[in-house]
């Protein structure tokens, strides 16, 4: 191999340096602003500790926003070709109330588990419902601006998506009717007895919601199926209880149909149900009822980040741990100088010829 060679293949000579927990970067460099990285670095809002000098992360807020109108348009969808009355699969279905119940469940948690699976939710941690991000707040893995910020974008996300649901009955009329029949998949309290059970019935539902959410998340060995268990959860739960309240456990869920709807009358009992249901899941869990539960970040997918935000381009790139911070840095400034001095070589060569 002649010397010019040698000089081209720097990358044979990089150091290995073995820390726990992350994998070495496939980084763009040697653009890295050294200040800006050690703000990145020590900046973990999804642990509770946002970097002094970033109030705010419109990443996440943004990417939680898309992530909800995700949820809202698979799962609207869904729960009206399921009940709508005198379509074909609402008018079988709706001589089998459990089973339609049941499969409405299972849709609107799979659609979850889309919104969690796309690049925003993984960047976000798919939050998706103002009483998930209410636990964490609880729990202080999420300061009180940044969970204000994400249940804002939950909120507005929520709206987009029952507004593409609602639109797309401007270029289908049989999809309108559908979707007025059933109130755009609203969540209505049961007039026949008294809404005091509808909002009981919000507050059990989110309570077993966030807990086991939690507990799933704290487990390393199933941290894999928190993304997919609100299909399973309301799959099961629905038949029970869906009659009495619709079994929402979301406001912003809840909130966006009603707009849309104009139905207001309910609309209280999923706000104050599931943040009561969503706090006291936190206090049974921080009794350690459940037993030792500690949760490392804000999550319920993409999960290892150490609290920080991750890239759009890359949502699964994990860095160090921050007890590595001095040595990763050292690490990826001797890659800097690695390859300035290689493409300095190549530069040279470029120019000889």
């Amino acid at each position: 191999m002649s010397q010019d060679d040698k000089k081209r293949d720097w990358s044979h000579h990089l150091p290995h340096l073995h820390l726990p927990h992350f994998h070495l970067p496939h980084i763009r460099l040697p653009h890295i602003h050294w200040p800006h990285f050690h703000i990145h670095f020590h900046d973990r809002p999804l642990a509770g500790e946002p970097h002094p000098e970033r109030p705010f992360h419109w990443r996440l807020y943004l990417c939680e926003m898309v992530a909800t109108a995700v949820l809202m348009v698979f799962g609207l969808a869904g729960v009206i070709l399921l009940s709508a009355p005198h379509s074909w699969i609402g008018d079988h279905l709706s001589l089998h109330p459990a089973i339609q119940a049941a499969l409405c469940g299972l849709c609107f948690g799979l659609a979850g588990t889309v919104a969690a699976m796309t690049p925003f939710g993984k960047v976000s941690g798919a939050h998706l419902n103002p009483s998930v991000t209410l636990a964490f707040m609880l729990s202080k893995k999420i300061v009180w601006i940044d969970a204000l910020g994400y249940i804002i974008s939950q909120i507005i996300g929520a709206v987009l998506g029952t507004a593409l649901v609602y639109g797309a009955g401007y270029f289908l009329s049989s999809w309108k009717v559908h979707a007025l029949a059933v109130h755009y998949g609203a969540t209505v309290p049961y007039t026949g007895i008294s809404v005091w059970f509808a909002l009981g019935s919000e507050i059990l539902v989110t309570g077993l919601l966030i807990a086991t959410l939690y507990w799933l998340a704290a487990h390393p060995r199933f941290k894999w199926v928190t993304p997919w268990i609100g299909g399973i959860f309301f799959f099961v739960m629905n038949p029970l209880t869906a009659w009495i309240s619709g079994n929402s456990a979301n406001f912003a869920r809840s909130f966006g149909p009603d707009l849309f709807a104009g139905n207001w009358n309910g609309l209280w009992v999923y706000l104050l149900g599931p943040f009561i249901g969503s706090s006291l899941a936190v206090i049974a869990i921080q009794a350690d009822i459940l037993g030792k539960i500690h949760l490392m970040e804000a999550r319920l997918v993409n999960f290892g980040h150490h609290g920080r935000v991750p890239h759009m381009d890359d949502p699964h790139f994990v860095h160090a741990a921050p007890e590595h911070y001095e040595e990763y840095k050292a690490h990826l400034q001797t890659i800097t100088k690695l390859q300035e001095q290689g493409m300095a070589g190549e530069a040279r060569k470029e120019m000889g010829n």
